[in-house]
């Protein structure tokens, strides 16, 4: 393993140790992730600064009132007919005679933000459209908090290309969580990595039994409070899935060194196991603004960024094997995530269109991984080497969409047959 290259994500690397409060901007300030950001960001303005924002543009008061919070210079929204609103919803917030911040718009805004000025560019946007920002961010320098893991699944030779040492910090919870726990020692050490899933809201059922679950079930995860395609790629475990091929880029582990188990409580994160039987587990009480905090804040440390654990309680953590004939995402993702290219483009694609026609009553739960496995096999072995472009990921995305939502109409044809 010596003879490997550098991780993409290394705890012993700090790539940018500037003193004094840090200048963020914050993509996809409207979801979850940003959200949970800036209330950190509130809490800590001796330590951030936020000199940027940007959201899709369905939440622009939300918008407006983050942006007058945090007094940033500019605001971003990927759909420009929001921007109407959006202006009116600054003038509300701003009052007369004080400026407005600058107003972005369009698909390229946020990419455009991630190039700018700033310490640390935080990517919390949903799904594949975060690579452009990664991408950008990295170019320009900057040390990358991310929470996007579509845009590292999708365009891994492309980020590694990018990357320095110590430029990505990982904000997912697992990998926050194995990023904290690979500091104890050095990669040769390291026997196995341990990502942990909560199962879902379906933990404990078969492959039959999940034949009828409605969206509302899939909606309603039992630990965690997130958006509605990262639930239900959690009831699916494609969100696990993805975390194996994430963990494999950024830790440089090879796939037969990395396991998923089922832990209901989701109070371990994720494990790794070392060459002497040891193996640390980094806890929390299931809280994101944790990992978000190792993201902005690294190598330091923000005090009660999350709560902790009141050890004077009696708990029970509990650990399962996966169900992998229930679940067989995880299988899959290893699958495309070891023949590398576009595979894993197609497959995150593919499952996003599912992901909405399950959420639109389009598509049974179970034909979302029916359908992704199907899109994928039919795209078959995809063609090796280095020389993986943004337009070859583009183009298999656009195939792995339309030929998911063909597959997916048959479905539904045949099923009211």
């Amino acid at each position: 393993m010596s003879d490997s290259p550098a991780p993409l994500a290394d705890p012993h690397v700090v790539f940018d140790a500037t003193e004094g409060p840090r200048d963020l901007v914050i993509l996809g300030s409207t979801g979850s992730i940003g959200t949970q950001a800036i209330d950190l960001v509130l809490r800590n303005p001796d330590r951030f600064r936020v000199t940027a924002l940007s959201a899709a543009g369905g939440r622009v008061a939300l918008l407006a009132e983050q942006a007058r919070q945090l007094r940033v210079r500019t605001v971003a929204v990927a759909a420009p007919d929001a921007v109407p609103a959006l202006r009116e919803a600054l003038r509300e917030q701003y009052g007369t005679g004080e400026p407005l911040p600058e107003i972005l718009a369009g698909p390229e805004a946020a990419t455009q933000l991630a190039a700018g000025d700033c310490h640390t560019v935080l990517n919390g946007i949903t799904g594949s459209i975060g690579l452009a920002p990664t991408l950008a961010a990295l170019e320009a320098g900057r040390t990358l908090a991310l929470a996007n893991k579509e845009s590292l699944i999708v365009g891994g030779p492309l980020v590694k290309a990018l990357a320095a040492p110590g430029q990505i910090i990982p904000v997912d919870s697992e990998h926050a969580a194995l990023f904290q726990a690979l500091a104890a020692g050095t990669r040769a050490d390291v026997r196995k990595l341990v990502v942990t899933a909560s199962g879902g809201p379906f933990r404990g059922r078969t492959k039959s039994e999940l034949v009828s679950v409605t969206r509302e079930e899939a909606l309603a995860h039992p630990t965690w409070a997130m958006g509605p395609v990262i639930t239900i790629n959690s009831a699916t475990l494609v969100n696990k899935g993805l975390e194996v091929i994430e963990a494999h880029l950024l830790y440089d582990i090879p796939f037969d060194r990395i396991e998923v188990v089922v832990h209901p409580q989701s109070y371990v994160h994720s494990m790794v196991e070392f060459t002497d039987g040891s193996t640390l587990a980094q806890a929390t009480p299931p809280d994101m603004r944790g990992p978000i905090a190792i993201g902005l804040g690294w190598p330091q440390r923000i005090p009660d960024a999350a709560p902790a654990f009141d050890w004077s309680k009696a708990s029970s953590w509990e650990f399962f094997p996966l169900d992998n004939e229930a679940f067989p995402s995880v299988g899959l993702a290893r699958h495309v995530g070891t023949l590398g290219a576009t595979a894993p483009a197609v497959f995150n694609a593919a499952n996003e269109e599912c992901v909405d026609a399950f959420l639109a009553g389009r598509l049974p739960f179970n034909g979302i991984m029916d359908t992704v496995t199907a899109v994928v096999a039919e795209h078959g072995t995809p063609a090796t080497g280095t020389s993986l472009t943004v337009a070859d990921v583009l183009e298999a995305e656009t195939w792995a969409r339309a030929r998911a939502r063909e597959l997916s109409a048959k479905a539904t044809a045949e099923a009211r047959a």
